[in-house]
């Protein structure tokens, strides 16, 4: 493992194929962490990248440099933590990739400095959140699936995320990829993830900002406010829906037009926790964007 300082972090990342490599940035989302990666990345270093797996903010080894820093877990934070960590490692471009907080972090890196990235993977469409719809209703059903982010506006959403962070993570893992077989081990190799310090308080503060009911970081302001916006992704993109995914019942296919420059959307048999599950099918997706930026 390796550590890369930001402006703000001391970002723990790991690292795998040929510094020469071409670069892809996979990023994980909550509540995982970069071993969702272990049976992507080998399969990436054989087609000559250069793989590197940060922990997120508030995941892992990864640590703030200041106390005083605002421990926001807003999607414009996220993003910029890619770009970032991009600049501590002197890499101009990168392929970026993820899912969940990744994919989301993935998808503002890609709006917000489209300059920066060659290619994007993303689960689940334009993972960019609308702050001013989430301020709003959704189906019944919808609502009943997203019940740990009703919890988490509540003190008591803190106070059980605090003292149940196992249980409540586990029971996540299980809602959102009812399929997929995991043990003990697994999860709890993952699970030392969720012990960071900043750890409750990133997600707490994530959930607030996104329902409207927390204020984000004064120095990011501006960059919330073009997101805002809802810009455009000009990047080649490959978007991906899993079949079995609560989380997003009817897909994201019709987020297409979101997307400017070259893009294609997959289904794939699989829940929430697409790159463990179907290692394959995600790998293939890096592959082929970055076959179509080699192209341009």
């Amino acid at each position: 493992m390796r550590r890369a300082a930001t402006g703000v972090l001391e970002i723990a990342y790991f690292e795998l194929g040929e510094a020469d490599g071409w670069p892809v940035v996979l990023s994980h989302g909550f509540p995982y962490d970069p071993h969702a990666y272990d049976e992507v990345a080998p399969r990436l270093v054989e087609a000559g990248a250069r793989v590197i797996v940060p922990y997120l903010r508030g995941f892992g080894p990864t640590r703030f440099l200041s106390g005083a820093s605002m421990r926001s877990g807003q999607q414009s934070a996220l993003g910029k933590d890619i770009v970032d960590l991009l600049d501590a490692l002197e890499i101009r471009q990168a392929t970026l990739a993820g899912y969940d907080w990744g994919g989301l972090a993935s998808c503002v890196a890609s709006a917000l400095w489209p300059e920066r990235v060659a290619g994007l993977v993303s689960y689940a469409g334009y993972d960019v959140i609308d702050v001013e719809r989430l301020r709003h209703s959704y189906d019944p059903a919808l609502e009943h699936a997203v019940w740990y982010q009703h919890l988490f506006q509540h003190e008591r959403g803190r106070e059980c995320l605090s003292l149940h962070r196992r249980d409540l993570c586990r029971m996540l893992w299980m809602q959102w990829s009812p399929t997929w077989e995991f043990d003990e081990e697994t999860f709890e190799r993952t699970a030392t993830s969720f012990d960071n310090p900043d750890f409750v308080d990133i997600v707490i503060h994530s959930y607030r900002f996104d329902f409207g009911l927390a204020a984000g970081d004064p120095a990011l302001e501006k960059l919330e406010s073009r997101l805002a916006q809802k810009p455009p992704i000009n990047v080649p993109a490959i978007t991906i829906d899993g079949t079995q995914d609560p989380l997003k019942p009817g897909g994201t296919a019709d987020h297409a037009k979101m997307f400017r420059s070259r893009h294609e959307h997959r289904v794939v048999e699989c829940g929430h926790n697409l790159p463990w599950e179907a290692p394959e099918e995600f790998a293939n997706a890096v592959l082929t964007v970055r076959s179509w930026a080699a192209e341009q």
